[in-house]
């Protein structure tokens, strides 16, 4: 489905928000990796897949701590 994007920046949603299960930075950079197949680095946004509004707070900050770290683990080397 990516690769019917066009020329548009694409929002992946490497968190899933209806899970407490909170991903691992590599579960992140995994996510990432898939998307590279299809899109260049410069058209992809990391994100969530939807709002965290009925997350627990610390699961919602665990969540994003890994959102961040994975993508810096994808970034490396590049």
């Amino acid at each position: 489905m990516l690769g019917l994007a066009g020329d548009k920046v694409v929002a992946v949603g490497v968190i899933d928000v209806a899970s407490d299960r909170v991903e691992t930075p590599d579960d992140v950079r995994a996510t990432i990796e898939l998307a590279r197949r299809h899109l260049p680095d410069e058209r992809i946004v990391c994100s969530t897949n939807c709002g965290m509004a009925p997350m627990g707070r610390e699961i919602a900050y665990a969540k994003l701590r890994s959102l961040a770290e994975g993508a810096l683990l994808a970034s490396v080397g590049l």
